[in-house]
């Protein structure tokens, strides 16, 4: 059963401070709400109005990775369990694929396979609609990958993915072959990956802009999210501190906000204004995207849960 969960924005200084509350015993409770909508800083021009955050499930151990396809069905992991799910346009939520490689992040090529940062033999995967896998690469120049964990695809169908090591239960070595943690690209048809970014304590989320001209990338590890100018041949320039938070997932809307996760998930405009904080009633929101038939559905992975939250604004692919 779906719960409806209140909240509550209030304009303070410029700044909209969110705070949370459930009504005990009741499924729709009224949405979220501001005290002034007045200004291009606020969550109020986000968020439909009468919308509130809704559970879809709680039955997982771990979620992450969400990602949609041109329909607008969202795919998302259950590492702990080895299980990508399905939750479709039309809100039904089922087992896509079993034994995932426990897959972690996701994102649809342009073929629409889906693509999977499966870090159970640290590999990256390529998943056809009929579940047939491809490995696209298990290291670099010979050495094992800590484990890829997020990826963006670029229009080009270039592949850019994040390697931090997070120690697994289920590997038998306890500590990296690699001496960093890095970001990689992964051009369309290369064998080989390259290294775009090696100055990171540990990378994490990332999320390209729809015309291919900029990436963020966030190093969890230090705190940090960072903008990239991305070149012709797939190299990154210009790299500049955008905010000082780090992230797990990301993504951004039709307005060039960018949604960071961690404790809730906060949004950010084009500038790197902090616009506000939705919060989410889980321990750790691991990542987000948007989907359903118009791309307003905002679908937050956070821990043992799924949420969703109608959107006033689309979501990019």
């Amino acid at each position: 059963m779906m719960k409806a969960i209140l909240v509550v924005g209030v304009f303070i200084s410029g700044v909209v401070a969110v705070t949370l509350k459930q009504q005990a015993g009741k499924n729709i409770v009224p949405a979220i709400t501001t005290a002034r909508a007045d200004t291009g800083v606020s969550l109020a021009k986000l968020i439909k109005r009468g919308a509130a955050l809704q559970k879809v499930s709680d039955q997982f151990s771990f979620t992450e990775g969400p990602a949609a396809d041109n329909k607008g069905n969202i795919f998302f992991t259950d590492q702990p369990n080895d299980k990508i799910w399905k939750y479709d346009t039309n809100g039904n939520l089922s087992v896509f694929m079993d034994k995932s490689g426990r897959s972690n992040g996701l994102y649809f090529d342009n073929e629409g396979n889906l693509v999977a940062c499966a870090d159970e033999k640290n590999e990256l995967w390529s998943i056809s609609p009929e579940k047939k896998v491809t490995v696209l690469l298990n290291g670099f120049k010979g050495v094992r990958f800590n484990g890829p964990n997020d990826l963006w695809i670029d229009k080009k169908g270039g592949i850019y993915f994040t390697d931090p090591y997070y120690q697994r239960d289920y590997w038998q070595r306890k500590k990296p072959d690699m001496d960093a943690q890095k970001l990689y690209y992964l051009a369309k048809g290369a064998q080989e990956a390259t290294v775009v970014d090696a100055d990171f304590v540990r990378p994490n989320g990332i999320i390209g802009t729809p015309d291919g001209k900029h990436l963020y990338v966030a190093d969890i590890g230090a705190d940090k999210t960072y903008k990239y100018q991305i070149n012709e041949d797939g190299s990154l320039t210009n790299r500049q501190l955008f905010v000082l938070q780090g992230s797990d997932g990301m993504t951004l809307d039709s307005k060039g906000n960018l949604y960071i996760t961690g404790k809730g998930v906060t949004i950010y405009d084009p500038l790197g204004t902090k616009i506000g904080n939705i919060p989410v009633p889980s321990g750790w929101v691991g990542n987000v995207c948007f989907g359903g038939k118009d791309r307003k559905t905002l679908f937050i992975t956070a821990s043992e849960s799924v949420y969703t939250l109608q959107m006033q604004v689309r979501g990019v692919k």
